[in-house]
């Protein structure tokens, strides 16, 4: 009697023949199938990109390896060949220079990065080395972006992403570490919430606007949105749970005496909360590092930095593009670039942090507001400028192209780092260098955060947006601001946040009081 194979009954035996030796020695029905879903979807897409036409072997562990030792060594073979240009047309680094300086006419602020340093070094008036460091930061940030994209078509979309939103965040979260290193705590907690404000309604709000305007809807990626929704979620939530437990600690306080509601403003109250809050970081970092886990390495064989297999049609085309199209700079040119725009960045950003308290103190600005609201501009000033020319071209009838920066939503993932890594981050940070950082923020700022959460789940829950949905999150955005600009902040927070206990933050706060 002859014996009927598994290829005798399947539709499709060009997939069968080319996984015959896998099906015959090792996987089951479920894993073939999935396997050969798999290899259907990344068929149109070069072979050193995501898979490798060699057959697999059971080793003697019962697992499927190659005949060069693993899946896991193949894998870096075909990142490492990606990484370092295989099969693409050289860029040499005077060209890559080139294409760097012409890549956007915002570089041209570049010259005030030298004018920035003068200032500093020369005690140039305050306001005015302020206003060149903020100038200079715009070109810096503008490099991350592009580095970002470019490092993308090396590195893949799933890990370029990571490298882009990580270098997005780079001037934000230098900035906190300054504000830290300073002691300036309460503003560094207002800046934090402002980061995080800014990349989940003014930036996406832009992006949905300037991009839908022509279209009916944008599609999002379905797979990595109802993770974020959950991330986000979590992320304020956890700045609840402090402000809840604060709250319940001035239980009766409106019927007790003057004297017993002040009681809980002492060393002891912030003693608890900095092990609450360093507590809280380390499992904020948990569910971080579980989700770039997930996103990027999902369960299955070889799915690391693969699409999904339910990702929209763009997702998939845009993948096909980072991996055929020519890049415009050399991969080390690339990162060595990052990597001196980095201490670039520092070391201005620290000029800045420097003349923060002149500009304040002239300017008659709240700290709420230039902690929420100004600073967080910084980083969204090269893309504000971007968008702005956008809306004047398409003033004048010239039918600019929406710039590709402004037509993501990339800058919710911002905000999900920013809260699940670089917030806990600071926190434990501050635990090293002796700083009094907690996770009891404000009330005030933990309410708008919430509310901008919770729109944005809403905005984003189908995996569609469009542009009055952009308007919406813009228009929250200017909410907030139009009210923090009259919110002096909570007076209980800032001495529990004094420097270096809270009996030395009365006495400061008490002579400041005495003084106006």
């Amino acid at each position: 009697m002859a014996s009927h194979t598994p290829a005798d009954s399947d539709p499709h035996p060009s997939l069968q023949q080319r996984h015959s030796t896998t099906t015959a020695a090792t996987t089951p029905i479920d894993d073939q199938n999935h396997h050969n879903a798999r290899q259907t979807q990344d068929s149109h897409l070069p072979t050193h990109v995501f898979h490798t036409e060699k057959p697999l072997q059971k080793s003697h562990h019962g697992i499927d390896v190659d005949g060069d030792g693993g899946l896991h060594v193949d894998r870096v073979h075909r990142m490492w060949d990606r990484f370092r240009g295989k099969g693409r047309k050289k860029v040499s680094w005077i060209t890559s220079m080139r294409n760097l300086m012409f890549s956007s006419y915002i570089n041209v602020l570049i010259v005030f990065i030298p004018l920035a340093w003068i200032g500093h070094f020369l005690k140039w008036s305050p306001g005015l080395v302020f206003a060149f460091c903020f100038l200079s930061i715009m070109p810096l940030e503008h490099i991350f972006d592009y580095g970002g994209e470019q490092m993308s078509m090396y590195c893949g979309r799933d890990l370029g992403d990571l490298v882009a939103v990580t270098l997005n965040n780079a001037v934000e979260a230098t900035l906190a570490i300054l504000l830290l290193t300073k002691c300036e705590l309460k503003l560094l907690q207002s800046t934090i919430v402002g980061v995080v404000l800014l990349h989940l309604l003014l930036v996406p709000g832009t992006a949905f606007l300037t991009g839908g305007a022509r279209i009916w809807e944008q599609n999002l990626h379905p797979h990595p949105t109802q993770l974020n929704h959950t991330l986000l979620t979590i992320g304020v939530l956890t700045l609840l749970i402090p402000a809840a437990f604060f709250a319940a600690l001035d239980r009766g306080a409106a019927a007790a005496v003057q004297s017993t509601a002040e009681s809980i403003i002492n060393d002891t109250t912030r003693e608890h909360f900095l092990r609450m809050s360093r507590g809280l970081a380390v499992i904020l970092l948990c569910v971080y590092i579980a989700s770039r886990i997930f996103l990027h390495n999902p369960p299955g064989d070889d799915n690391a930095f693969r699409p999904a297999p339910d990702a929209p049609e763009e997702i998939r085309l845009h993948e096909e593009h980072l991996a055929t199209a020519d890049p415009e700079l050399d991969p080390f040119f690339c990162v060595a670039m990052l990597i001196v725009t980095i201490g670039i960045m520092a070391a201005t950003a620290e000029w800045l942090v420097d003349s923060i308290e002149f500009v304040r103190e002239k300017g008659g600005i709240q700290e709420e507001w230039f902690g929420l609201i100004l600073l967080p501009i910084v980083s969204f000033s090269a893309d504000g400028a971007v968008a702005i020319v956008f809306f004047i071209r398409a003033a004048l009838f010239l039918a600019p192209k929406p710039p590709a920066t402004l037509a993501k939503a990339r800058a919710i993932d911002l905000s999900i780092q920013f809260t699940l890594f670089w917030m806990p981050f600071l926190v434990l940070l501050s635990w090293w260098i002796e700083k009094p950082l907690t996770l009891l923020f404000d009330f005030y700022e933990v309410a708008v955060l919430l509310g901008a959460c919770f729109l944005v789940n809403y905005v984003t829950a189908d995996s569609k947006t469009n542009w009055v949905e952009g308007f919406v999150m813009v228009s929250l955005y200017i909410m907030i601001a139009l009210c923090t600009w009259f919110y002096t902040g909570q007076e209980e927070i800032a001495t529990l946040l004094g420097c270096p206990s809270v009996t030395l933050g009365e006495a400061a706060g008490a002579a400041g009081g005495g003084g106006e």
